[in-house]
């Protein structure tokens, strides 16, 4: 006895839907990728440097940026003003961060100095590790940096 199937010889679009689920998970990684890596801070522009820093397992990103009424202050992506910032570190320092975390500071190319000055020395008076970030500078020696109206 001889068993017959009844289906079609060509199963049409299921051969198809494989293919599809790859095209869908493709669609979903490149849509959803970017959100799904760490960022901290804000964009802001640095100023250019040679120097790269090895990688901390925990950093505090604080980022100072021009703002319209007083410079933009941010914690990781929080914003908040600078007795803000202090009250924060003064918990932190209460719960034994300083021993543990890397302060890394990015500040915006138009931030004032004074600014800059302050929250560093707030931050090393509190007896956290502190590192300035930069842009990469493409000559190895140092030589002129981009200038912002290229």
């Amino acid at each position: 006895m001889k068993l017959e199937t009844k289906l079609p010889e060509r199963p049409g679009l299921l051969h198809a839907v494989p293919v599809l689920d790859v095209f869908a998970l493709l669609w979903l990684l490149f849509l959803l990728g970017p959100s799904l890596l760490m960022q901290s801070g804000v964009t802001v522009e640095l100023p250019p440097s040679r120097f790269q820093l090895e990688r901390f397992q925990e950093t505090l990103v604080i980022t100072l940026g021009p703002g319209v009424d007083g410079p933009r202050i941010h914690l990781g992506r929080d914003a908040m003003t600078f007795d803000q910032l202090t009250q924060r570190f003064e918990q932190l320092r209460a719960d034994g961060a300083p021993t543990k975390a890397m302060v890394l500071l990015q500040t915006d190319a138009g931030t004032p100095v004074g600014i800059e000055r302050q929250v560093s020395e707030m931050v090393l008076g509190m007896g956290f590790r502190l590192a300035m970030v930069g842009a990469n500078v493409s000559d190895p020696r140092g030589g002129n940096p981009k200038s912002p109206a290229e």
